[in-house]
């Protein structure tokens, strides 16, 4: 049974949520706590949040429908205005290093004692013994063994999938709190979040010559007339079906030379027609660069691979 939430109440609706949480994770992880009904309390330090100067219509997204308040936590006036949010919220959102947190008494044996019904997720770079180290998304890709250098990474991994876990481990504290387990604690290392998000490439899938690597042939990008189309065929049926459809045999050269003889926008309808799973790589919204129905322009290369 699907369950459509757009008419009725989040499934956290009534649960207060109190966000020192900068940057990107932080941010994203309470925006998708409020989507599921949670009342959000931003705090930001006078500079306000590195996030907006980032990307000032994304910041303003993640916050929109938030209180944001401005406080200075060295100052005692701020503090108790931060003790008087906490006291009245269900969960804190954090994505400071430990020690910062402890210089301004926000350790979480003080926060416990303080306030025994609060749960908090702290978000950090490394986990148990690292998270005083620094870093930032870049690094812990790199870490992980996931980026084609000299290329930068199209995607925030390790700051997208450690905010989802956050938002997890959030429900996770809230829901045992609910059944009589008192509130907890949940640290989320965004380095391992990129080493768990690495491990398709790890076991080989992803690599050149994998399953999900170009090693399926039911499974790559192919270039077409004026761009480019991906085939996840993997499924026999599927490909199967693509065969029959082009009228070839199951090789990929044989499917390559097939697919170059139309533009990008011909395959993408003539797929949908036939119910097949491929469709035109696109350059992403609002991005400059090649879109299906431009090459990629020379100067970028062919990508190098971790090994």
């Amino acid at each position: 049974m699907v369950i459509d939430r757009r008419h009725r109440p989040g499934p956290l609706n009534g649960v207060r949520v109190v966000s020192m949480a900068v940057n990107l994770p932080g941010p994203l992880a309470s925006a998708r706590l409020q989507s599921l009904g949670a009342a959000v309390t931003k705090i930001e330090p006078p500079t306000g949040d590195p996030a907006a100067s980032i990307s000032q219509g994304w910041y303003g997204d993640l916050v929109a429908g938030q209180e944001v308040v401005t406080l200075d936590l060295k100052e005692l006036r701020d503090r108790d205005r931060l003790d008087g949010r906490l006291a009245q919220a269900d969960l804190l959102l954090t994505a400071s290093r430990p020690a910062a947190l402890a210089r301004l008494n926000l350790s979480w044996g003080r926060l416990h004692t303080a306030f025994p019904r609060l749960c908090q997720v702290a978000i950090v770079g490394h986990g148990a013994g690292g998270e005083n180290v620094p870093g930032h998304d870049l690094t812990y890709q790199a870490g992980a063994g996931i980026l084609s250098p000299p290329h930068m990474p199209l995607v925030l991994i390790a700051d997208l999938a450690g905010a989802e876990r956050a938002a997890t481990e959030a429900a996770a504290l809230l829901l045992a709190r609910s059944r009589g387990h008192g509130s907890g604690y949940a640290q989320v290392a965004l380095a391992e979040v990129a080493e768990d998000f690495a491990e398709p490439f790890r076991r080989g899938l992803t690599r050149p010559g994998g399953m999900l690597g170009g090693g399926h042939p039911g499974y790559r990008i192919y270039r077409t007339l004026d761009g480019y189309v991906a085939v996840a065929a993997l499924e026999p049926h599927f490909w199967q079906r693509l065969l029959s459809q082009l009228g070839v045999e199951g090789r990929a050269d044989v499917v390559a030379a097939a697919l170059q003889t139309q533009p990008t926008a011909y395959w993408a309808q003539w797929a949908a027609e036939r119910d097949l799973p491929l469709a035109a790589v696109c350059a992403p919204s609002g991005a400059s660069g090649p879109a299906a129905g431009e090459p990629p322009s020379s100067h970028r290369g062919e990508p190098t691979y971790p090994r």
